[in-house]
Formats: C-alpha cells, sequence, structure tokens
C-alpha cells in the first residue's frame, strides 16, 4: 500500500520564463503526487510504419520497368521467330506451318520448315544473341561505345585462316571453313592479348583496342594479298565475307552451340566483376576483383561467342555494336542488365536482317551481311553525330 505525500515545496524561479521541476526525492515505498501545477501530459500519437526510402523505393520501380522490358522483348524475339517460319521465296500460312510442325508429313513444304526455316531460325538466335552479348563485353571491357568484335582482330583472324585453308588445301566445304574459321578467331584473340599485355601497365583497354586495330590491318593486308593471287579463293571468300545463314542446317548448329552456350555462361558470371570495373581500376580492386582474370576471361568469353558465330555464318557488321547501345538505352550501364538485354535484342536484330533479306529481291535473296550493314549504317552515324557520347 502506497501513501500519497504532499508535494515538496520548491523555491520561486530566479527568472519568471523558467519552469521549475520539483527535485525532491519521495520516500521509498511511496509515490509522489501530481504536482499542482504540472500541465498534464500531450496524447502520445500510435507508432506508424516505417516507410521504405525513396531511393529503395525508386530502385525497386526501376527493378520492375526493367523487367517488364525485358519480357516484352522476349515476346517480340518469338514473335520475330515465328514470323520467320512463314516468310520465304514460298509463303506458308501460319495454319499450314502450326500443323506441319507438330506433323510432319514428308512432304515438300514439310521439308522446307523441318529442314531449312526452323534450323536457320534457331541458327539466327543463337548467333544473334552471341554477337550482341559479345558486343557488350567488347564495350565494357575497352569503355568504348563504339567498340564491336571486330575490334580484337577476331573477323580478321577467321577470315585469314579461311583463306589460307582454302589456299592451302583447296577444300571449300561448309564444315572446314567452320572449323578454320573458329580457330583463327581463337589465334587472333590470343595474340590481341598478348600484344596488349606487354610492358609494366598490362591489358589496359586502350593497349587491347590498339593492338586489335593494328593486327587487323596487317591481317587483312595479307587476306587481300592472297585473294588477288588465287581466283578459287576469291570466289570462296567472297561468299563467305559476305555473311549468309543459306544452307546452315542442324549440323553447323549443334557444331557451335557448345561454345555459345560456355560463353554465355562465362558473360553471365563476370557481370559485377564488369560493374565494379567500370568505377576504375583501383576501385575494382578494393573491391576484390582482380582485373587481370577478368580481363583475361572476358576476352574469353568474346572469343568464344564471336569466334562460333562468325564461324557459323561469316563476319557479321553492326551486329555488336547497335544491339549493345540499344540494350544501354533501355536499361541504364548495370552490366547485370546490359547483358540478358543484348541477349535478346541480339536475335531480333538479325531475324528482322534476314527476313528483309528474303523479300528484298524476292524471289532471289540477298546475303545477311550486306542487310546488316545497311540497318547499321546509320545507326552508326546518329551514334557519332551525338552530342556527348556515353562513357562507359
Amino acid at each position: 500500500m502506497t501513501v500519497n505525500v504532499p508535494p515538496c515545496v520548491v523555491p520561486p524561479c530566479a527568472e519568471p520564463s523558467q519552469r521549475c521541476a520539483p527535485r525532491c526525492a519521495p520516500a521509498p515505498g511511496t509515490r509522489r503526487a501530481p504536482y499542482p501545477n504540472a500541465a498534464p501530459a500531450p496524447p502520445q500519437p500510435p507508432p506508424r510504419r516505417r516507410s521504405r526510402p525513396r531511393a529503395h523505393r525508386r530502385a525497386h520501380r526501376r527493378t520492375r520497368r526493367r523487367a517488364g522490358l525485358l519480357l516484352a522483348v522476349t515476346a517480340l524475339v518469338l514473335l520475330v521467330a515465328a514470323l520467320s517460319l512463314l516468310v520465304g521465296s514460298n509463303p506458308i500460312p501460319p495454319g499450314t506451318v502450326w500443323h506441319l510442325l507438330g506433323h510432319p508429313d514428308g512432304g515438300l513444304l514439310s521439308t522446307v520448315i523441318h529442314g531449312q526455316r526452323v534450323p536457320r531460325a534457331l541458327l539466327a538466335l543463337a548467333v544473334g544473341a552471341a554477337l550482341g552479348v559479345a558486343g557488350a563485353l567488347m564495350q565494357s571491357l575497352t569503355r568504348n561505345p563504339l567498340a564491336e568484335p571486330g575490334v580484337l582482330g577476331i573477323n580478321a583472324g577467321a577470315s585469314l585462316a579461311v583463306v589460307l585453308a582454302v589456299a592451302i588445301t583447296g577444300v571449300s566445304s561448309i564444315w572446314f571453313s567452320l572449323w578454320c574459321a573458329f580457330f583463327g578467331a581463337a589465334a587472333a584473340s590470343v595474340a590481341v592479348y598478348v600484344l596488349g599485355s606487354v610492358g609494366r601497365r598490362g591489358a589496359t583497354p586502350v593497349r587491347l583496342a590498339l593492338a586489335g586495330v593494328a593486327l587487323s590491318m596487317a591481317i587483312s593486308s595479307i587476306v587481300q594479298t592472297i585473294i588477288l593471287a588465287n581466283q578459287n579463293v576469291f570466289n570462296e571468300f567472297r561468299f563467305w565475307a559476305a555473311g549468309s545463314m543459306e544452307g546452315r542446317g542442324f549440323p553447323v548448329l549443334c557444331a557451335v552451340v557448345v561454345f555459345i552456350l560456355v560463353g554465355l555462361g562465362l558473360a553471365v558470371a563476370l557481370a559485377p566483376a564488369l560493374n565494379a570495373l567500370a568505377l576504375g581500376e583501383e576501385t575494382a580492386r578494393a573491391l576484390g576483383v582482380r582485373v587481370g582474370l577478368t580481363r583475361g576471361l572476358v576476352m574469353l568469353a568474346v572469343t568464344l561467342l564471336a569466334g562460333a558465330a562468325t564461324a557459323a555464318v561469316g563476319p557479321l557488321s553492326f551486329v555488336g555494336l547497335g544491339v549493345p547501345y540499344a540494350a544501354r538505352a533501355l536499361c541504364g550501364p548495370d552490366q547485370r542488365w546490359v547483358l540478358p538485354f543484348s541477349l535478346v535484342l541480339g536475335p531480333v536484330f538479325l531475324l528482322v536482317a534476314d527476313l528483309l533479306a528474303r523479300v528484298v529481291v524476292a524471289p532471289q535473296e540477298v546475303q545477311v551481311g550486306i542487310i546488316t550493314a545497311v540497318m547499321g549504317g546509320p545507326l552508326l552515324v546518329m551514334i557519332v553525330r551525338r552530342r556527348r557520347i556515353e562513357s562507359l
């Protein structure tokens, strides 16, 4: 039981504006009576739930927008791939295509769909994805938005290997050119990396780009000398260098798809390290990134992707340049999003180019490499004429 005690008497304040608080301690076991002149405490509002920070909400909305755009582009890939099964020198109605896909009858239309258009569409998907991701990796490695796999000398190395193989052996089959082009592209990439790594500073982006351009020019002069001296080599190289998917079936796709899948997996694993490298070498090292190893793995991924694509269909220009540029316009510079967007935008670019190659001079067909050059030329002019080219 507690006993109320009278409030303690406090002398008046020295200044009338001050409020004096009682400082008398109650006796043990007692409860102080309320101060006669004390105002009641205001009611406390109920605790409110803390809202998310504004920056966190903006990041969440940005992630949802990017995911929605990625799903939309993926749906566009499926739409264009389905359209590629309908369009050609002999257009086929959609109902017939749908029926023959599930029930092949061995007829002429079934042979055209299963033997030509389906493998051609799948090859365009694989090659477009490989060139798009390789271009994104190349631009991130060199910090140059105008870079493409050709900067590393991949196209030049593949061309030299094909020309030498045809000139020495006289063999001009697709399979022979495929493997020669792949090993030539790999050898050129290794040579560029070795040349760019000479010196104390190591393989910097500028040194790699300069080594690639110098090696490409030297190889191009050798290729021109060989094809001008041998008419048979010139005829074979002219068709291969234009870039074409005509006559490429499932065997060619199966030969390069393993290299493309390994390169894509390696590219996805390197995305966080590429984001750190974009902040500078010192910052990347402080964040625990092994700069030399990362650059070497990026070179390996670009070699696998671009080398396999070039070996399959020949050198295609502007795919590795335009696709990463469009990807960054949709999702920003974050490589964790640039690479998936490049993965789906590359097939869209190449499938549209293949469709145009079939219908521009129908019933004849134009090499797809010519169409990609026509489509990529205005894009390159637009990028160069911008007042401020983005830095990576």
